[in-house]
């Protein structure tokens, strides 16, 4: 099996990287890391690169439908990964799972309905929530004995009968923290939606990032009944590192679910697929999979290695233990800083550039995302410089 390389650092300065390239327009330090956008600095599979400049070559790029081949690498990588054989009849495909979640809040809620989403979690949820002018129903996880994130599913139940939520937006595995909801914790979201009528879109976008004893269960199959009022968006976006091809793969089992989400969709013209980022999807799940367990075992080895150098060298600063995904929560809240100072503190004194955590709703203040899709010399250097500044900034105080 090939050996592939994590380690050599790709410099993506002098490109369209939101997340390298524009530090003059959001007024970051040049000489500071990035560690924020959810996108990995380690270069795709060979053969989807090959997929993309096959396509290149080929330089015919007209309007675009997936073959039955598109469609099977999809099921098939689904039916080998995760357990589930969905139907081709309910996939549709959207340019990303953020668009997915909007369409969906339109296609299934009235304005002024109940929407719930479980904080803190990736910002867009509640972004799709409020522009679409529904009301917002924030459900706060907790932080359990273990350091992880618990659900509330008393507050869940509570809020579910008092504020007639319509929609349920589940983050599976969940984005910030990593953590990976378990079969029981699943179905007791399940009967609670059940029991009160509650639609579910569910966001797998990173279930294929899961680590040794957390495995990731998919919603839809648990329950025959929910699998009819669930909407499951996934991609090979953040597996491949292709996100900025725009591509997911949206399953709806219910037929008239599905025809009320393709309405919406043709409401906004999102009718064409992307040609390049289908047959670069076709290729990630055809031949992809070595390449993913050897960037599962170095992603793992990346938080190991952050979550050892910050209980060794700074106790202050805690990370929240990661069942999958690349995505950390650091709480800085022992450094006694305001959010403000914070995010003064890591930018211009330490010279890294992480997510601001309270972006993420309620649980957020005191906290930052760091991104663990890079070299591990990229993060040996971030904490060095973590390190270095929390020194000085304790002499000063």
């Amino acid at each position: 099996m090939k050996t592939y390389d994590f380690d050599t650092i790709i410099d993506r300065t002098n490109t369209t990287s939101i997340k390298h390239a524009f530090k003059d327009e959001l007024q970051v330090p040049h000489d500071s890391v990035p560690l924020w956008v959810a996108d990995m600095d380690f270069r795709s599979p060979r053969e989807v690169c090959e997929a993309v400049k096959a396509a290149g070559e080929f330089g015919v790029f007209g309007y675009s439908k997936g073959h039955e081949d598109y469609y099977q690498a999809v099921i098939q990588w689904m039916k080998k990964r995760h357990g589930w054989t969905p139907e081709k009849e309910w996939m549709i495909c959207t340019p990303g799972v953020v668009c997915a979640i909007s369409i969906a809040v339109q296609a299934f809620t009235e304005k002024g309905d109940s929407v719930m989403i479980m904080q803190p979690v990736y910002h867009p949820f509640k972004n799709a929530v409020i522009r679409n002018h529904r009301r917002l129903v924030e459900n706060p996880l907790l932080i359990g004995e273990d350091g992880r994130f618990q659900i509330d599913f008393t507050q869940m139940e509570e809020q579910f009968r008092t504020q007639q939520v319509k929609l349920f937006v589940l983050c599976t595995p969940h984005n910030p923290g990593g953590r990976v909801w378990t079969r029981e914790e699943l179905e007791k979201i399940i009967d609670l939606c059940l029991r009160y009528n509650v639609l579910v879109v569910a966001d797998e976008i990173h279930h294929d990032f899961t680590f040794p004893g957390h495995p990731h269960i998919e919603f839809a199959p648990l329950n025959k009944e929910m699998e009819q009022r669930s909407i499951i968006c996934t991609a090979p976006s953040k597996t491949f590192n292709i996100a900025g091809l725009g591509l997911s793969n949206i399953f709806i089992p219910n037929k008239e679910l599905r025809e009320k989400f393709q309405e919406i969709m043709d409401c906004t013209g999102l009718d064409v697929v992307n040609l390049v980022s289908m047959e670069a999807c076709k290729a990630a799940y055809t031949y992809g999979e070595d390449w993913l367990e050897q960037l599962l075992v170095y992603i793992k080895q990346n938080a190991d290695y952050v979550q050892n150098f910050l209980k060794e060298n700074l106790p202050q600063i805690t990370m929240m233990p990661m069942d999958g995904t690349y995505l950390a929560w650091l709480d800085f809240s022992g450094l006694g800083l305001s959010q403000d100072q914070l995010n003064d503190f890591l930018l211009n004194k330490a010279k890294l550039w992480m997510n601001d955590g309270e972006i993420f709703g309620t649980g957020g203040t005191g906290h930052m995302r760091l991104n663990l899709g890079c070299p591990r010399s990229v993060l040996v250097q971030a904490m060095e410089q973590l390190k270095d500044a929390v020194c000085i900034q304790m002499s000063h105080s």
